[in-house]
This record gives C-alpha cells, structure tokens and sequence, in this order.
C-alpha cells in the first residue's frame, strides 16, 4: 500500500463555530483534518447583529453585552469538545456577516503565513430554508479564496 504525505507546511483550520450541532460536527472534521499535522485551529464565533438603523444605543449595547456572554459559553464548549483531542487552538469572536468574517480571518492567516495551508471548515445547515435562500456555506462556496470544506 502506497501512503502518501501529508503537505509540507502547517495547516492552518478556520472553524465557524456557534454551538449548533453543524458547528460541533465542523470542529470535529477539523480535529479530523489536523490529526498528524503541524498547524491550529482557530475557532471563530461572528456575533450577527441585526439592521442596525433600527436598534437604538441602548440596544445595540444590551446585545453586544448578550454576545460577550455568548462568546464566553461558546469558548467554554469548545474547550470541553477538544478537551484530550487536541491542544492547538484559539478561539476568536467577531462581528458582522458570517461567511465574510470567516473569509477574513482566513485571508489574514493566509496572509501572515505565506506558503502553508488555510482551510475553512463550517458545517452543512439542516435548515429546509436554507436550501431555498442559501445558507453560510452556500455563500463561502461561491466566494472563499481559500479551500472550504463542509462537513455533513
């Protein structure tokens, strides 16, 4: 039997990460993927706030405060889901449109680490509404300048 190599150079894996049961399965895939592998997993929650013309200061505040809580049980989840499986990785929390803050900060690792590999990693959506109108991974299809893999 032939086995091959993994790539010279780290890899380096973007997971869309909001604790819904694609999320987990994502951040599984990606241990998955780094296993034998020199490299990290950058976890990545993106906070999406709503039409912010309609929010008032007090609003939007109150939400930013929901999100930082959020992000804090989110982090604390997947500490738990790679605790004993794997030790490289970060967790990071943004806001704005999804696939747009993981392709960021994807090109920007990209970018600091010229000659490795960078890979988003998001799981497919059960949502039947979203086979209508698209979905976060519909969109990084069609846009991602780095590879992409959806984990079913």
């Amino acid at each position: 039997m032939n086995a091959t190599a993994p790539p010279a150079g780290n890899l380096y894996l973007v997971v869309g990460y909001d604790g819904s049961p694609p999320a987990v399965r994502a951040l599984d895939g990606a241990v998955g993927l780094l296993h034998g592998r020199t490299g990290s997993i950058e976890v990545l929650y993106v906070a999406h706030l709503p039409s912010m013309d309609m929010l008032s200061a007090a609003a939007v505040a109150e939400m930013e405060v929901n999100f930082d809580d959020i992000a804090r049980e989110l982090h604390d989840q997947a500490s738990e889901q790679l605790r004993d499986r794997e030790e490289r990785w970060g967790f990071e929390r943004r806001q704005g449109l999804i696939a747009e803050e993981l392709i960021a900060a994807a090109t920007g690792i990209r970018d600091a680490h010229p000659g490795d590999t960078v890979v988003i990693v998001v799981g497919s959506s059960s949502h039947a509404m979203h086979r209508m109108v698209g979905s976060v991974a519909v969109s990084l299809a069609r846009r991602s300048p780095v590879p992409l893999v959806v984990v079913p």
